[in-house]
């Protein structure tokens, strides 16, 4: 008994020993993208104090004048706040309502057989993804602009006889612009679930076949069951960036009939501090953007302790 004990000791001590080195290796791996995300992410937060001061640019911080809450109140007389608070909102619910399309996708690519059919639909889904704004933009404007490919298909077919500009519809540029983000990050919102998939046990789908469950059942009781969690998770950190729209799309999309309608607030921010200078005023808002997402991700967290039991904090 002693000599299996101690036998039993050593081993375990041996196994705490390599699980210690294992870790000391993963942590020196994640070492460079903690120091990463610290440069881009924290560091910039001392950039916080031109807030509460009247900055120009060329004087010294030390020399300019601080008017504390001044930029913040500004705000709430600032014209030009609510319609790009509505833009950003409803731009982000749009995407939010978009959401559930990447995890069908995922799940009938995961129901394709044939693996290499499979990897051709996965390959061209996730391309978009990796194709710049200006790209995308240089695409849409070829094929649907008035002088654009769309247009000239239409006439040649006799179905119209005025050309249609999509890109410049003031009343459709919400939908053309979640259809474009949906377009391009289809594919690559789907590997999340895809990887979900793989991990479901293939026992449960091998028990409903022999229970006679079809390719549907399996799908409705075994497959969403399983990836719903990942999908509450991704939903909650969308429903936390609500004011973070995005700011590429927007801005390569922008022109003088539909530029009142896409002005989010990213967008806003950046015009503010890098086209009219207003270094201060812009800083002020880009902290109301940070409060505002993280008030709303604690709040989602703590809804979702109360109805699933757990969050994502």
């Amino acid at each position: 008994m002693e000599i299996t004990y101690a036998a039993n000791k050593q081993k375990a001590a041996k196994k705490s020993k390599l699980f210690r080195k294992d870790g000391m290796k993963l942590l020196l791996m994640a070492l460079p993208f903690v120091a990463i995300a610290f440069a881009f992410s924290y560091v910039p937060l001392f950039g916080w104090i031109y807030a509460f001061f009247d900055y120009r640019p060329g004087i010294p911080l030390s020399k300019s004048e601080f008017i504390g809450l001044e930029n913040f109140t500004a705000m709430l007389s600032d014209p030009r706040m609510g319609p790009v608070l509505i833009n950003t909102l409803a731009l982000s619910l749009l995407s939010i309502a978009t959401a559930p399309i990447p995890m069908l996708f995922a799940i009938m690519v995961s129901e394709v057989k044939n693996e290499w059919f499979k990897r051709i639909v996965q390959t061209t889904s996730t391309l978009p993804h990796y194709i710049s704004w200006i790209i995308v933009y240089s695409l849409a404007f070829s094929m649907f602009s008035t002088e654009g490919a769309v247009n000239g298909i239409l006439f040649k077919l006799g179905l119209s006889d005025t050309p249609v500009n999509v890109l410049g519809n003031y009343e459709r540029v919400w939908t053309v612009q979640t259809l474009l983000l949906l377009w391009k990050g289809v594919g690559w919102s789907a590997i999340i679930y895809l990887a979900a998939i793989v991990s479901i046990d293939s026992e449960q789908y091998d028990a409903a076949r022999v229970d006679g469950a079809g390719r549907l059942r399996t799908i409705w009781h075994i497959t969403l069951p399983s990836i719903m969690p990942t999908f509450i998770v991704l939903l909650l950190l969308s429903i936390s960036n609500l004011l973070s729209a995005g700011f590429e799309q927007y801005l390569v999309f922008s022109n003088v009939m539909v530029a009142d309608r896409i002005e989010v607030l990213d967008l806003y921010v950046y015009r503010l501090g890098l086209v009219t200078g207003d270094y201060s005023y812009s800083t002020a808002v880009g902290i109301f953007k940070s409060v505002i997402s993280i008030i709303l991700l604690f709040s989602v967290n703590f809804m979702s302790k109360k109805i699933r039991g757990q969050g994502i904090v």
